[in-house]
């Protein structure tokens, strides 16, 4: 079936997000396909994951899209409803995230999504649309942080990997699939009651932020052949300073700032490499680790904890992700 008028006027139903004199707001909003961004392929989205990003671009202050109205949602997995792609038919079970999906172009916060086929993958057969949906770009880009330590001579008998920012979604991602491989996993977070979780992710110990008695000094204790950190600032500096001789960090976030203060030290006395992570640098991957994540980086047991909530209760817990509330993998359910 081709995009066709029939089509064009399909009721769709999503989060919008909009500026008035530079002031940014979401809320629900009833349109149609002819409304949403620009593509060839309509798919009837499924499930769509929460992210920290797709918080921040509810707010003024993220400045995370540029050009309003925007229907939220920066990944989504869904079924193909029509197509003028050769790549793709009704009925398709489809997945897409990065490539600037729900921030400059309408993304998945909606019961439908018109998109570019170079954006579309087909979701792995070893893969429900619900996983798909749960893992989206987080689940990506914990594979990705996997992957690029693997490529650094990170392995399970070298020592324990670290994961900071352990209570966020990507870390939690990150702590099951370590563990599944059989790697010593720290879950370093500054949330005491998320512990008894982490561990059931696979954490073979739980560090709280308050915990590390960190001196300052520019080299500390070395305990961590790799690490996995979303945080940055202070927290990525003490990373740095103590890990293990050729150990390997990589770096995806910033929940505590943008700056970065350390030493060289670790770097030219131990061999302390930093790896910077973005979704989009290594996007030619996309397609393989989709296939990891169905096989051997599958994360089975944080995929049987995941919550659903459906779109009267997305704006809420966009909020609490803002508050540093929300915990756990929250996933958007829309309407079959």
């Amino acid at each position: 079936m081709s995009i066709d008028e029939a089509c064009l006027r399909t009721a769709v139903r999503g989060l919008r997000i909009t500026a008035d004199q530079g002031q940014v707001a979401a809320g629900l909003a009833d349109l149609t396909v002819a409304d949403l961004s620009a593509g060839n392929v309509v798919v009837k989205v499924a499930f769509a994951g929460l992210n920290y990003k797709d918080a921040l671009a509810t707010t003024t202050a993220g400045k995370v899209i540029r050009d309003f109205p925007r229907v939220g949602g920066i990944d989504l997995a869904g079924t193909v409803i029509a197509s003028d792609d050769p790549a793709f038919a009704p009925g398709d079970r489809v997945l897409a995230h990065s490539r600037g999906i729900g921030v400059d172009h309408d993304g998945g916060f909606a019961t439908h999504a018109r998109l570019p086929a170079a954006s579309l993958l087909p979701v792995p057969a070893a893969l429900s649309l619900r996983e798909a949906g749960a893992l989206g770009v987080a689940g990506y880009s914990a594979a990705l942080c996997v992957e690029l330590l693997e490529e650094q001579g990170v392995h399970p008998a070298g020592g324990p990997v670290l994961v900071n920012g352990a209570s966020g979604a990507v870390a939690g991602l990150a702590i099951d699939m370590l563990g599944a491989l059989g790697y010593q996993v720290v879950a370093l977070s500054s949330k005491a009651t998320a512990a008894a979780r982490l561990r059931g992710l696979g954490a073979a110990e739980v560090v709280l932020v308050d915990e590390i008695g960190d001196e300052g000094k520019p080299l500390a204790r070395a305990r961590w052949q790799g690490a996995i950190d979303s945080v940055g600032g202070r927290q990525l500096d003490w990373l740095i300073r103590s890990a293990q001789p050729r150990g390997v960090i990589a770096c995806l976030g910033n929940a505590s700032g943008n700056a970065l203060s350390t030493n060289v030290l670790p770097l030219i006395l131990r061999g302390v490499r930093l790896v910077g992570v973005n979704a989009m640098v290594y996007i030619d991957r996309q397609a393989h680790l989709w296939q990891r994540m169905a096989g051997d980086l599958k994360p089975v047991r944080l995929l049987s904890e995941i919550r659903l909530i459906g779109l009267d209760d997305l704006g809420a817990h966009l909020q609490l992700m803002l508050d540093g509330k929300a915990d756990g993998r929250v996933v958007l359910a829309l309407p079959g």
